[in-house]
């Protein structure tokens, strides 16, 4: 009885260490040098029963692109009964923790190493991982906007200068001087500083939600 009914938590807890070990693989190997049986080896799990998890290096590497997208989106996803701006910033936070982690940012530089020979392989990345959370994005923003909280004409330029305000900067150092990536209060500065811009051009009351802004960052 109970090794049925931890079953479910055993599976989920397999396929956590897949992706996380998949993670590692692909960021220090890349996509095409990366093989099934390092994942599985990785991963402390038999090839046989990595391929029951997941059927191909394709579908393995698409699922590691949803769980780490599905992170991002959680604050958007589920919307927090504390308001937009909360929302936010939880989004910001949880954006800047998954795409600056070491093996997310080594996995990046690889595949664009690899698009140009490997173009399909550029493609399936963002397929899987940066259209998808900018769709995630103008969905949330558009709802904000039928609620009357954001004002704006163009849902992608939205999102588009969202996620360029609270990271870029640091995010395009840290891909290009892998020594010189910037330490937690730096990445915060940065983020809290693009969502300030952020509401200030798109909010439709900027001073409240400023102010709650402050209130949210002096908290955390």
């Amino acid at each position: 009885m109970n090794a049925a009914m931890n079953a479910p938590a055993r599976k989920a807890d397999r396929q956590s260490r897949i992706l996380d070990a998949a993670l590692t693989v692909f960021a220090s190997c890349g996509y095409s040098g990366a093989s099934m049986a390092a994942i599985a080896a990785a991963a402390g799990v038999s090839k046989p029963t990595l391929y029951v998890y997941f059927g191909s290096k394709d579908l393995l590497f698409a699922a590691l692109m949803q769980s780490r997208r599905d992170s991002m989106l959680e604050a958007f996803a589920h919307p927090s009964t504390l308001g937009m701006v909360q929302d936010l910033h939880r989004f910001a936070c949880d954006y800047a923790a998954t795409v600056m982690h070491p093996d997310f940012l080594s996995l990046a530089r690889l595949i664009i190493a690899e698009a140009h020979r490997l173009a399909q392989v550029g493609r399936a990345y963002q397929a899987a991982g940066p259209d998808r959370v900018l769709r995630g994005m103008m969905d949330y923003l558009t709802a904000q906007r039928a609620a009357g909280h954001l004002v704006f004409d163009d849902a992608e330029l939205a999102a588009q200068d969202l996620w360029a305000l609270i990271l870029s900067a640091p995010r395009n150092l840290a891909l290009h001087v892998p020594d010189a990536a910037p330490s937690q209060a730096q990445i915060a500065r940065y983020r809290n500083n693009g969502l300030r811009v952020f509401l200030r051009a798109y909010s439709a009351q900027p001073e409240a939600d400023l102010a709650a802004l402050a209130k949210i960052i002096a908290a955390s």
